[in-house]
C-alpha cells in the first residue's frame, strides 16, 4: 500500500487544502496543511452497525483499508470486509490547460459501494464547521435543493454567523471566512445543517447490489486577494456568476473532466517513469496537487491573470519571487501564463515609488493581501508608528505599502536579497519568452529588465554578504552559486535581447556571460568539487542555477562541472538525499531534482532521485510534501506544502526541451 508524510485530499488553494496525515484514513482526522484540523467523517451503516472509513469516529469500529493510490489529480482508497467493498476517490481536477477548473473550488467526492453479504446499507458524510472558523464563533447554514446548468442536485451550506472576508493576514491560520458546501445530485440523497452539531452532512440509502454515488464539496470565499487596494474575487467567478451555477457546471461536464484527468494522470505518470523509474513517478504524483493548491488564481483589473503563491509554513507572503522560481517547472511545461501571472505583480511593485531600489522585490505582500512587500520590513519606524513583533504569526495586516511615498524608510536592506531576486526575475522572464519565443511579455518592463541586468553584472561576479534563496542557512558573502544565477540572469538578458532583434545587444551579454563562466570555474574549482564559498576549498554546495545552462544549451560553462558536480553529490549522498550544502546534513527537495535535471546519466538520475522519494515514505513528520528536511534523520525541519514542489518536474520539463 502506498506511503507517504501526508496523503493529499481535497486541494484547491493555501485555505482550502485538506490532508490526511495517518497511512489509513480511518485512523485520524483530516487536517489543513497547516495542521489544523479539518474534521471530515464518513462511514457506512452496516445492517444496523456504523463502520467508520473516513476520520476518527466514536464509537470506533472501522471499515479495514486495503488499498491506497494517489496521481496526478486523485486519490483513492479501498475498504473491504466481508460485508461490502467500498471505493472511495478524491478528485481535484486542477488541469492546468483549463485555468476555469485550476480555480473551480469543487473536488469530486465518488463513493463506488458494493455489498457482498450485507442487507442493508446506508453511506454518510459529515463536515464541521472547522472549515470555516479558526474558534468557537458561531455558525449557520441551510439545506435545500438548486437547479443549475441543467442539473438538479442537493446540497448543504454553512459559514461564520458574522463574515468579514480577508478578515486576517498570517501564516499558520485557516480561513474564517466564506461557506463551504456538500451536494449531490442523488435524487436520495439527504442532506441536513445540524446546528447544535455545527456540521452539515448527506445520508444515501444503497438500494442495490452496487451503486455509484458523487459527491462535490466546495467553498465560496467570496474575497479573494487585496491586489494593490482591488479586491479580487477568485478567477472562477468569470466563468459563474454564483457557486451554485460552479457547483451545477461541476456535475454537468463531471464526465468530460474526468476523462481529461485520467488523461493528465497517465500522462505524467508515463513521462515521469521513463525519465526516473517509479521513485520519479511518485514524486511526480505526490508534487501535482500541492504545487498548483499553494497558488490563488485571479485576474487584475484589467483581466490579466494573476497567480499568487502563498509561502506556506516560512511567513506567509504571497508572491515570493524566490518561491515561485523553483515552482516555474511544472507551469513552463502547461501554460507560460501562469508563470506571467507570477512576475506581474512583482513588476507592478518594482515600478511603485516606495520601490526605489535597483534591484527586484522579494515579494508583494503578505497571504491574502498583495499591496507590497512584508519580508524585510523595518519592524518599527516614526512617522508610519507600526510595529509587529512576530511577521509569522501577527493576526493583522500589514500596511498597504504600495501608497507609500518613496521618502519612507520602510525596508531593512540588511534582509533584502538583490543578486537572487534578479536572477530570478530576469530567468524567470527569459523562460517565458523563450517557451513561446516571442518577447512581447518582457516588452513593457524592458526598461526594469536592463536596470536588474546591469546589477547583476556589477554585483554578481562575487557576490558580497546578503541573503539568497536558501535565506533559511544566514547570510553568506562570496555565495558561488549566487554567481551562477547572476551569470544565467545575465545570459536571460541576452537571450531575451536577441528575441528582441538586438543582435549585437544579444552578443554582448551573452560573451560577458560567457567569460564570468570561465573566471567562475577557474576562481570556484576545488579539487574533486566546486566551492560554495569563493576562496573556501573545504566548502560545497548543489550548484541548481546551472540548470538553466542545460535547458538553454547556452554552453557557458563546461561539461566538467556538471560531471564533476553530479559526482560528488553521490558521494555525499546521505539516506535521504544529498544535502544543500557542507554547513550541515539539511537538503532542499527541489533543488536536488534541479540538479538531477543537469544530468546525462539516467541511471544516476535514478540514484540521486531515489534518496528524496525514500525521504517521503519514511519520514516520522507527518506533514504535506516538506521541502526542506533533513538528510540523516528523515524529519522535516520546516516548510510545508509550498509551490517550490513545482521544481520535481524539473527533469520532465528539460525532457520535454530534448525531444521538442
Amino acid at each position: 500500500m502506498l506511503k507517504a508524510a501526508s496523503i493529499p485530499l481535497v486541494l484547491h488553494d493555501p485555505f482550502f487544502s485538506i490532508w490526511s496525515s495517518s497511512d489509513c484514513l480511518h485512523n485520524s482526522d483530516p487536517v489543513h496543511w497547516s495542521g489544523a484540523r479539518q474534521k471530515l467523517t464518513g462511514y457506512l451503516t452496516i445492517d444496523g452497525k456504523d463502520y467508520n472509513f473516513l476520520g476518527r469516529r466514536i464509537p470506533y469500529a472501522f471499515l479495514p483499508q486495503v488499498s491506497l493510490k494517489v496521481t496526478a489529480t486523485a486519490t483513492e482508497y479501498i475498504f473491504e470486509d466481508e460485508k461490502v467493498v467500498l471505493k472511495l476517490r478524491f478528485t481535484s481536477p486542477l488541469l492546468p490547460d483549463d485555468m476555469v477548473l485550476v480555480s473551480r473550488p469543487c473536488t469530486y467526492v465518488d463513493f463506488e459501494i458494493e455489498k457482498k453479504t450485507a442487507k442493508e446499507v446506508s453511506l454518510h458524510l459529515e463536515v464541521s464547521a472547522d472549515l470555516v472558523r479558526t474558534g468557537k464563533e458561531a455558525v449557520i447554514g441551510h439545506h435545500s435543493i438548486c437547479t443549475k446548468e441543467n442539473v438538479t442536485y442537493s446540497y448543504a451550506a454553512m459559514g461564520r454567523e458574522n463574515q468579514a472576508p480577508l478578515n486576517t493576514s498570517a501564516d499558520h491560520i485557516t480561513i474564517d471566512w466564506g461557506y463551504v458546501y456538500l451536494a449531490s445530485d442523488r435524487e436520495n440523497a439527504k442532506f441536513v445543517f445540524d446546528h447544535v452539531k455545527e456540521n452539515i452532512s448527506m445520508a444515501i440509502e444503497i438500494e442495490e447490489k452496487k451503486e455509484n454515488i458523487s459527491a462535490i464539496l466546495a467553498y465560496d470565499d467570496l474575497l479573494s486577494i487585496n491586489y494593490f487596494g482591488e479586491w479580487r474575487k477568485a478567477y472562477w467567478t468569470k466563468a459563474y456568476r454564483t457557486i451554485f451555477d460552479a457547483i451545477g457546471a461541476a456535475f454537468s461536464d463531471k464526465e468530460e473532466v474526468l476523462k481529461k484527468a485520467a488523461a493528465l494522470d497517465e500522462s505524467v505518470e508515463n513521462k515521469a517513469r521513463e525519465i526516473g523509474g517509479e521513485d520519479y513517478a511518485y514524486l511526480c504524483n505526490m508534487s501535482f496537487r500541492h504545487t498548483i493548491a499553494a497558488h490563488k488564481l485571479i485576474t487584475d483589473e484589467n483581466g490579466e491573470v494573476i497567480f499568487l503563491s502563498k509561502e506556506n509554513d516560512s511567513n506567509g507572503c504571497v508572491g515570493t519571487v524566490d518561491v515561485s522560481y523553483p515552482s516555474v517547472p511544472l507551469f513552463l511545461m502547461f501554460d507560460t501564463e501562469y508563470v506571467k501571472g507570477m512576475l506581474r505583480p512583482v513588476f507592478r511593485f518594482a515600478e511603485m515609488d516606495i520601490w526605489n531600489y535597483d534591484f527586484a522585490p522579494h515579494d508583494v505582500g503578505r497571504y491574502p493581501y498583495a499591496w507590497g512587500q512584508s519580508y524585510g520590513v523595518r519592524r518599527e519606524w516614526d512617522g508610519i508608528h507600526y510595529r509587529i513583533s512576530d511577521p509569522n504569526t501577527y493576526p493583522s495586516v500589514y500596511p498597504p505599502f504600495y501608497m507609500y511615498p518613496s521618502t519612507y524608510d520602510v525596508y531593512d536592506l540588511k534582509y533584502q536579497m538583490p543578486v537572487e531576486e534578479c536572477g530570478n526575475m530576469l530567468i524567470m522572464t527569459a523562460a517565458v519568452c523563450i517557451q513561446e519565443n516571442s518577447v512581447e511579455f518582457a516588452k513593457p518592463y524592458w526598461n526594469t529588465l536592463k536596470q536588474w541586468r546591469e546589477y547583476l553584472i556589477e554585483f554578481g561576479a562575487d557576490p558580497g554578504e546578503q541573503l539568497c534563496t536558501d535565506d533559511f542557512a544566514g547570510h553568506l558573502a562570496h555565495n558561488t552559486n549566487l554567481s551562477v544565477k547572476a551569470i544565467m540572469g545575465i545570459e536571460a538578458y541576452a537571450k531575451l535581447a536577441r528575441l528582441m532583434g538586438e543582435a549585437a545587444e544579444a552578443e554582448k551579454y551573452h560573451e560577458l556571460a560567457r567569460e564570468m563562466a570561465k573566471d567562475w570555474e577557474a576562481r570556484a574549482k576545488a579539487d574533486d568539487h566546486y566551492m560554495l564559498v569563493f576562496g573556501s576549498p573545504e566548502s560545497w554546495s548543489l550548484k541548481y542555477n546551472m540548470v538553466w545552462d542545460k535547458l538553454w544549451a547556452s554552453t557557458l560553462f563546461s561539461e566538467e562541472v556538471f560531471e564533476t558536480e553530479l559526482a560528488y553529490y553521490e558521494k555525499k549522498a546521505a539516506c535521504y538525499g544529498v544535502p544543500l550544502d557542507s554547513r550541515g546534513s539539511l537538503t532542499k527537495s527541489d533543488w536536488q531534482l534541479w540538479c538531477v535535471a543537469m544530468s546525462e546519466d539516467k541511471e544516476q538520475m535514478k540514484r540521486l532521485i531515489a534518496p528524496v522519494a525514500k525521504y517521503l515514505v519514511e519520514t516520522e513528520t507527518r506533514v504535506p510534501f516538506s521541502d526542506w528536511y533533513d538528510t540523516e534523520s528523515g524529519r522535516y525541519y520546516e516548510f510545508i506544502a509550498r509551490s517550490v514542489q513545482g521544481g520535481i518536474f524539473m527533469p520532465m520539463l528539460r525532457n520535454e526541451r530534448l525531444q521538442g
